[in-house]
């Protein structure tokens, strides 16, 4: 099988997942892409949050943007919501997934309920948009796939996510490398962000001075990471630069984990 990739388009679109959350590193990743000229999908289960911000950045960046409520643990709706995105948007080029749920659930404790949820999430719902998306990148032969892994996963545990957010996590390392075997004959590459202590939601809240200063005690670096740490390696892997990287994790983590 032959592989050399198409050329990578000018006008371009990226799909991301789980983009609405105010505070969330997919908003800055979205926002990063969208003035670096691509056009951006945001699919979260927020349907109005999502129209919200994708009207924002289409306003303030000029580059025609889609909002799309989708629960990514359907398979229908996400192959429905990806066909939209090529009828309205420019060539499906990037997709970064973000989307994801975290459980500070001791190991003991977890409940079949519980390790269900975060795994329909963070893995289940990943592998649908992977899949959508990639059949239409494959089409193309040009793409760029970013999963949104975590230290958590490297590491066995973390500040906040524990057994069934760490595996779930695990899991998204061995499917873009995998992805990156399999869909390079196509021109598509696969990588992995993890992140580490990054002031979101998702640890539980806003972070405490008191708590910062914890978690800075095991950071080389002296901070607290930032959604903008993640966006800016996320927005590299995405571009046209990095086509000779896959099957690769890039850790942000501060020096938590220096492996």
């Amino acid at each position: 099988m032959s592989t050399s990739a198409a050329e990578f388009p000018r006008d371009r679109t990226a799909i991301v997942t789980g983009a609405a959350s105010e505070r969330g590193i997919g908003r800055a990743i979205a926002g990063s892409l969208v003035a670096q000229g691509w056009s951006v999908a945001v699919f979260d289960v927020d349907q109005g949050a999502s129209e919200d911000l994708a009207a924002r950045l289409q306003e303030e960046h000029g580059r025609p943007c889609f909002g799309a409520g989708v629960d990514i643990r359907d398979r229908d709706a996400v192959f429905a919501a990806v066909a939209q995105v090529e009828q309205q948007l420019p060539q499906l080029t990037g997709l970064v997934n973000n989307a994801g749920v975290s459980s500070p659930v001791p190991f003991l404790e977890v409940t079949d309920e519980e390790w269900r949820r975060v795994i329909e999430v963070n893995l289940h719902g990943t592998f649908h948009v992977t899949q959508a998306a990639a059949r239409v990148m494959a089409r193309h032969r040009v793409g760029r796939i970013v999963h949104i892994s975590s230290t958590s996963a490297e590491r066995g545990g973390g500040v906040y996510g524990r057994a069934a957010y760490s595996a779930a996590k695990a899991a998204l390392l061995g499917f873009a490398r995998t992805l990156a075997r399999e869909l390079g004959p196509v021109g598509i590459t696969a990588n992995s962000v993890a992140p580490g202590s990054i002031d979101t939601d998702i640890m539980g809240g806003r972070l405490s001075e008191e708590r910062k200063a914890v978690l800075i005690e095991d950071l080389p670096v002296g901070r607290i990471g930032t959604v903008h740490d993640v966006a800016a390696v996320v927005s590299f892997l995405l571009s046209e630069a990095a086509g000779y990287l896959t099957g690769v994790t890039y850790d942000v983590n501060g020096g938590s984990h220096i492996a």
